[in-house]
């Protein structure tokens, strides 16, 4: 990511997809570790932004994500199977927003 001057970076934190947050506070925010965010990548739940130092960084629409795969890996289900729960929420969600839109054009 090219360095941004404090104005700019400050205008992009309203920006849900801004990767704004580093590894160990986007774990801190979700109530989980490292680890956990480094294995829903590895399942590609989600793939964080690499700074010019190779370091991730994650947006805040990352971290719903991510924070909602940590809930069914709290109740139980495996990291695996709780990426591809969180997947087909997403994509039931952009369904029925696409489906909305295009009713209310008619």
């Amino acid at each position: 990511m090219p360095p941004e001057t404090p104005s700019h970076a400050a205008g992009r934190l309203d920006d849900d997809d801004y990767p704004a947050y580093t590894m160990g506070r986007a774990a801190e925010m979700i109530g989980a570790t490292p680890g956990f965010l480094r294995a829903i990548g590895k399942a590609r739940l989600i793939t964080p932004l690499r700074s010019e130092g190779g370091h991730r960084r994650y947006s805040r629409y990352q971290l719903r994500i991510a924070a909602r795969a940590r809930e069914l890996v709290d109740g139980g289900t495996p990291v695996e199977a709780a990426c591809r729960i969180v997947i087909l929420e997403d994509q039931l969600e952009e369904a029925l927003r696409l489906n909305e839109e295009l009713r209310r054009a008619d």
